[in-house]
């Protein structure tokens, strides 16, 4: 099954220097069947998409929570086993656990299939949605949108052996 984890740069350059992504358990997303019922659509790229889309919101969520971590959302993809993944059925169709999975077990970075990174140009619009967040889940619709905003901008694609360069250790 393929998962997106949600991270900062800050946790991603430990997860480089450790050689592990998490050690289990830890939240990521994925394609549930709550995300399917959710997203209507049955074309598995788009369904991907949202569940990458969750997990970037997540990194948002983290960045929030990390006022000294650069503002830019990351979000790694990796193949798991299916075993390794777990859900909460009664929260599948919560609109805050949509696509949400559990990792119970330990994950090599070596796994990981891509990073998905904010560009530079984005980090002034994720650092206004990052200060709006709490605002947002409290019903400001102006907040919100300006979270929303942080949508406006696609993360980049990046290959596994760009981690390096990603966290300044190249």
């Amino acid at each position: 099954m393929r998962v997106y984890v949600p991270l900062t740069l800050p946790a991603l350059a430990e997860a480089y220097k450790t050689g592990e992504l998490g050690t289990g358990p830890f939240v990521a997303y994925a394609v549930t069947p709550g995300l399917r019922e959710w997203y209507l659509s049955e074309d598995i790229e788009e369904l991907e998409y949202a569940a990458l889309s969750r997990a970037a919101l997540a990194s948002l969520r983290l960045l929030a929570a990390d006022p000294d971590a650069l503002r830019r959302r990351v979000v790694v993809a990796v193949d798991v086993p299916d075993g390794a993944v777990s859900t909460d059925p009664d929260r599948a169709l919560e609109p805050a656990a949509l696509g949400e999975v559990t990792v119970k077990t330990g994950v090599p970075l070596a796994k990981a299939a891509a990073v998905h990174v904010d560009a530079e140009d984005a980090e002034r619009d994720v650092t206004a949605a990052a200060d709006a967040l709490e605002a947002a889940d409290g019903g400001d619709d102006d907040a919100q949108f300006t979270v929303d905003g942080a949508d406006d901008h696609e993360l980049l694609w990046y290959a596994t052996q760009e981690i390096p360069n990603l966290v300044g250790l190249g």
